[in-house]
């Protein structure tokens, strides 16, 4: 497993520029980094060669750089930032925990440090893609074209696309539907928002349910997380009904077990009635 191995870093002292007042941020004061890798070591270790891991005086290096390099007046946000950039620089590092201390906040009572620590990763997520309106093909390779260019989502695999009839009582054309893998760092609603921006720009409009649309993307899965809030529901609510969505999860992921059922993409299919 990915984050079964740890890279530790401790202790790690940086002269900075972050704070809320304007004396901290012009004079500058000493921050502290404790940071955990996560990631497989297992190549490095049986070939002894720094290419195969993740060299820990580049990652201090980094870390002195960019928060040397950038302001931010709350901990909060050079933390944030900072576990984004890691992962999104080295390729091998799946999952970072991050730790910033300020020994010298400004508080006026005695203290030894205040801190901020998050835990941030790559999450595997799986889209449904889904186009029954003008150019089918276009809107659906616009998307995964759009999903490619964004810097914080890595498209791992893209199913063929599929000629369906249309899910609901809408008398509508056939639609052209697929299905994606990814890896995002974008949790679960800010993924959506992503998602409905693309739909937006494919100038998506939501006029009548299950009705006709340019592009329709969803969220079929994330991780093995189930939610179920207002505005997102995890894992999609109808995905193991539908066989438009079954039949491309089963040509990239057909061993993918439903984190509610606990059954593969390929006997959810198997199981549907048949046409």
């Amino acid at each position: 497993m990915f984050d079964q191995d740890k890279i530790r870093i401790r202790g790690l002292r940086i002269f900075a520029h972050h704070g809320v007042y304007e004396e901290e941020t012009r004079l500058g004061q000493t921050f502290v980094v404790n940071a955990t890798l996560f990631t497989s070591t297992r190549k490095g270790g049986m070939r002894d060669c720094l290419e195969d891991t993740i060299s820990y005086a580049d990652v201090c290096q980094f870390l002195t750089d960019y928060l040397q390099q950038n302001t931010w007046k709350l901990l909060e946000a050079a933390v944030e930032h900072t576990c984004r950039a890691l992962l999104l620089r080295y390729p091998l590092l799946h999952k970072v925990e991050l730790e910033l201390e300020k020994p010298s906040a400004p508080i006026p009572l005695p203290f030894d440090s205040v801190s901020v620590s998050i835990t941030r990763s790559w999450h595997r997520v799986f889209i449904a893609l889904g186009s029954n309106m003008g150019d089918k093909q276009g809107y659906l390779d616009g998307a995964v074209q759009a999903l490619k260019e964004n810097p914080c989502i890595r498209v791992d695999k893209t199913s063929s696309y599929y000629v369906t009839e249309p899910y609901g009582d809408v008398i509508q054309d056939d639609f052209l539907n697929g299905a994606l893998e990814l890896h995002t760092l974008y949790s679960p609603e800010e993924l959506l928002e992503v998602l409905h921006t693309i739909e937006k720009a494919a100038k998506r409009e939501r006029l009548v349910h299950w009705g006709p649309r340019t592009l329709d993307l969803d969220i079929l899965l994330y991780d093995v997380l189930i939610q179920d809030g207002p505005v997102l529901t995890i894992p999609h609510p109808d995905m193991q009904n539908r066989d438009f969505v079954l039949r491309p999860m089963v040509e990239i992921a057909p061993h993918l077990v439903h984190p509610v059922y606990q059954k593969s993409m390929k006997t959810l299919l198997n199981e549907l009635p048949q046409k």
